[in-house]
C-alpha cells in the first residue's frame, strides 16, 4: 500500500512489525508500534497538524473490536472527502472468520465492523469489493466530529464481540454491501463522490495501518 504512494502525498505506516519489501518513492514515516500506541502519542498530528488524511488503509489484528477503534481514530483525522478501507471483511466460511486462528487462511471477525458500521453509522456510504480472496470495504462521506461510535463503543462491542457467522452466512451480498470486483462499477461509485485522483492532485495524506 504504502509503495503505491506518489508524491506530494505524505505516507504513514503503523505495524508493530513493519516490512518493507519494495522501495518508497515518496515521503514516508513507519511507526514500529501498535496503531493504540500511535493515536495514543498523537504521533498523526505531529507529522500533518491539522490537515486531514486522505485516503487511510485498515489491515491490522483481524479483531473486530481493534478495527473499529482504528476506524475511529482515523475517522476523526479526516475529512469528509476522505476514504477509509478495510481489508478482510468479506469472510471465506465460518472457520476463517472466527477469533481464534484455526486455518492457515484467516480473515477473523472484520466484516463485523461493516455491518456495525451500516448500523450505527447510517449516514456513511458502504461498498464492499469482492476483490480476491477477502475482500476490501470501502467507507466514504465521513464525518470526523461523530461521536457516535466513541461514545457506544463499549456496548457496541458487547453487542457484536460473539456474534456468530449464521448472522450474515445467508446474507452476506446485502448485508456486506458487495459490489464485483471490476474497474468500471468501483470507478463508477468513486466518481460519484469525486474521489478519483484526489491524493494526487492535492498532496493529500495516506494512512496505513
Amino acid at each position: 500500500m504504502l509503495a503505491l504512494a506518489r508524491p506530494p502525498t505524505i505516507a504513514i505506516g503503523v505495524d508493530p512489525v513493519p516490512s518493507l519489501t519494495v522501495p518508497v518513492v515518496t515521503e514516508t514515516h513507519m511507526f514500529a508500534e501498535t496503531s493504540d500506541e500511535f493515536f495514543a502519542q498523537r504521533r498523526l498530528n505531529a507529522l500533518v497538524g491539522d490537515r486531514p488524511v486522505a485516503l487511510s488503509f485498515i489491515d491490522g489484528l483481524h479483531h473486530f473490536e481493534v478495527a473499529l477503534r482504528d476506524f475511529i481514530n482515523v475517522e476523526a483525522a479526516s475529512s469528509a472527502g476522505s476514504v477509509i478501507l478495510l481489508h478482510d471483511t468479506l469472510p471465506l466460511d465460518d472457520a476463517t472468520q472466527r477469533r481464534d486462528r484455526e486455518t492457515r487462511f484467516w480473515t477473523g471477525d472484520i466484516w463485523k465492523v461493516v455491518v456495525c458500521l451500516r448500523k450505527y453509522r447510517p449516514d456513511l456510504e458502504i461498498f464492499t469489493i469482492a476483490t480476491f480472496p477477502s475482500g476490501l470495504t470501502v467507507v466514504c462521506n465521513l464525518d470526523p466530529a461523530s461521536s457516535v461510535l466513541s461514545e457506544g463503543f463499549d456496548r457496541i462491542v458487547e453487542q457484536y464481540v460473539d456474534a456468530p457467522f449464521s448472522m450474515i452466512a445467508d446474507s452476506m451480498q446485502s448485508d456486506l454491501c458487495i459490489v464485483p470486483n471490476e474497474w468500471d462499477v468501483v470507478v463508477a461509485r468513486l466518481r460519484i463522490r469525486g474521489l478519483l485522483g484526489m491524493s494526487a492532485e492535492t498532496g493529500s495524506n495516506q494512512f496505513s495501518g
